[in-house]
C-alpha cells in the first residue's frame, strides 16, 4: 500500500516591501525560521507560510489566508495593544460572529493579503 500521508502545505505570500513584511509578521506573533533567497519561512506552532521577495498587485490583492485559532479575542487584543494597524498602516476589523459558525476579523498585511483570524463557535 502506498504511504499518501501528508506532512505540511505552505502557501507562498507576496511581500511588496520583503523588509517590511518580515517585521509585520514577526511583530503579529510569528516566528521567522529562515532567511535566505528572497524567501522567509514564517510559522507559529503547527502552521507556517513562505514570505516572497515578490510581488504582483493583483495577486496580493486577491490572496486570502485563513487562520484558525482557539480564542480569537485574545489575538484582536493583542493586535490592538500592538498597534498593528497604526504602525503598519493597515486595515484591522472588529470581530464579528459569522453564518458559518465562526467569530473573526480581518487583518490585511502591508502588501494588501487578507487574512481571516477566526475560531469556531460550535
Amino acid at each position: 500500500m502506498a504511504n499518501l500521508r501528508t506532512v505540511e502545505l505552505k502557501a507562498f505570500v507576496p511581500a511588496k516591501d520583503f523588509e517590511q513584511s518580515k517585521r509585520f509578521y514577526q511583530d503579529i506573533g510569528f516566528t521567522m525560521a529562515s532567511d535566505s533567497d528572497g524567501i522567509g519561512y514564517f510559522h507559529h506552532e503547527n502552521v507556517s507560510f513562505l514570505l516572497q521577495q515578490f510581488y504582483v498587485k493583483e495577486l496580493a490583492e486577491n490572496l486570502m489566508m485563513h487562520l484558525l485559532v482557539e480564542d480569537v479575542d485574545a489575538w484582536h487584543a493583542r493586535l490592538q495593544r500592538a498597534d498593528i494597524a497604526g504602525r503598519y498602516g493597515v486595515k484591522l476589523t472588529p470581530i464579528e460572529a459569522r453564518p458559518w459558525r465562526m467569530r473573526d476579523f480581518i487583518l490585511f498585511d502591508p502588501s494588501g493579503v487578507l487574512w481571516r483570524i477566526a475560531q469556531n463557535t460550535d
